[in-house]
């Protein structure tokens, strides 16, 4: 009962290390040699590749938005605005979202971080 993220290539790399260092299974846009990709091709990838998203970009809300008013299947979104969450509560946030949570649960959504009022 894991769940496997998707970085965007606005995520900084704290983030990715420290989810690593607690185990959490992540991959980023860039080792997938994805870092060029526009907003719905990066969903699209994350979604070929079972992974919820996790990112920072606007744009992104807008497209998960628009899949969900089409119908269009997409494996999930994390967001958090970059300004409004610390590295490391993002860290303990997204750290609860992948290890107890399921990909099921994440499907077709948009979760919005922080979990609780910081």
């Amino acid at each position: 009962m894991s769940v496997g993220l998707y970085m965007d290539v606005h995520v900084k790399r704290a983030i990715t290390i420290g989810l690593r260092l607690r185990g959490v299974d992540v991959i980023t846009a860039q080792e997938d040699l994805a870092a060029e990709l526009d907003d719905p091709s990066l969903l699209d990838r994350a979604t070929k590749l079972g992974r919820v998203l996790f990112s920072q970009d606007e744009d992104m809300l807008a497209e998960a938005a628009a899949r969900q008013r089409a119908g269009k299947f997409f494996s999930g979104l994390i967001y958090v605005h970059q300004a409004k969450l610390g590295v490391g509560q993002c860290i303990a946030d997204l750290e609860i979202l992948a290890k107890l949570s399921s990909s099921s649960e994440f499907e077709n959504h948009a979760e919005y971080l922080p979990l609780a009022p910081h």
